[in-house]
């Protein structure tokens, strides 16, 4: 344990937002499930609703610095790419 008074405020503060953080990066993991979901369903216009909403938090938690820049590009990309793939293959 700190001894030292700014160090154990740093302890907390850091708690707190690994909670935060926990939080956004499970929201985007259900969002992300849903549209994989939808995917597979072959419903392709609900599956671009739910991509723009993820797109939304993914860019929501890159400014809060939950994610690094690179990390939620690469995200996003993949996540367009199956869309694009998906829609593809049922063709």
């Amino acid at each position: 344990m700190a001894n030292i008074k700014s160090q154990k405020k740093r302890i907390i503060t850091s708690e707190n937002a690994r909670i935060a953080n926990k939080s956004k990066k499970s929201r985007i993991a259900t969002e992300i499930r849903k549209f994989r979901e939808a995917l597979t369903a072959k419903d392709f216009a609900n599956a671009e609703a739910i991509l723009k909403e993820v797109v939304s938090l993914i860019d929501r938690a890159r400014l809060d610095n939950v994610y690094q820049v690179n990390t939620a590009n690469r995200k996003k990309a993949g996540l367009a790419r199956e869309l694009y793939n998906a829609k593809n293959e049922a063709k």
